[in-house]
């Protein structure tokens, strides 16, 4: 996966917009639910995006990026947007937070899978910053993990009786 710097930018600056989007996305629907306390750790995960997001933006410059269509970005959906467990209404804090931090490994795979495959050395210096900064947010996660209860059931087995008889 060889980008041009301009490229890659471009790319990495979706990636943490449509990472913004898609927790702002959950957030307002559990706090639709009165799912309060995940509604506060899809709002913290739009607030880290938005700031990678914005970070990207500042090493940008005065660099013109591509503006690329959907069907030319080289992957069929975003690194940081999970499926659809996430939009569950009964998901609990711990099983958010394991949904965001599958979402920060794919986008810090992604980035060290550029850097591993460039051929422009600005692209894999940036992509391994990239990178170490999804690895950091990896981290956070499973600090905050560590620190969230466990829910006794999983949000799986769901009692719901309209999903039961689908």
């Amino acid at each position: 996966m060889s980008y041009t710097l301009p490229e890659f930018l471009a790319h990495a600056v979706a990636l943490e917009h449509e990472a913004a989007e898609r927790y702002l996305e959950l957030a307002d629907m559990m706090e639709s639910y009165r799912n309060d306390e995940v509604s506060s750790v899809f709002r913290d995960m739009v607030r880290f995006s938005q700031m990678h997001r914005d970070e990207i933006k500042a090493r940008v410059g005065s660099i013109e990026l591509p503006k690329l269509r959907s069907w030319q970005y080289r992957w069929r959906t975003p690194p940081e947007m999970g499926g659809e467990e996430g939009f569950d209404y009964m998901i609990e804090p711990y099983h958010a937070l394991k949904y965001a931090r599958g979402n920060e490994a794919r986008a810090m795979e992604y980035y060290r899978s550029v850097a591993t495959e460039s051929k422009d050395p600005e692209v894999r210096r940036l992509a391994t910053d990239f990178a170490n900064e999804e690895t950091e947010h990896v981290a956070a996660l499973d600090a905050w993990l560590a620190r969230t209860a466990r829910p006794s059931s999983t949000w799986e087995s769901d009692p719901d009786p309209n999903e039961a008889s689908a």
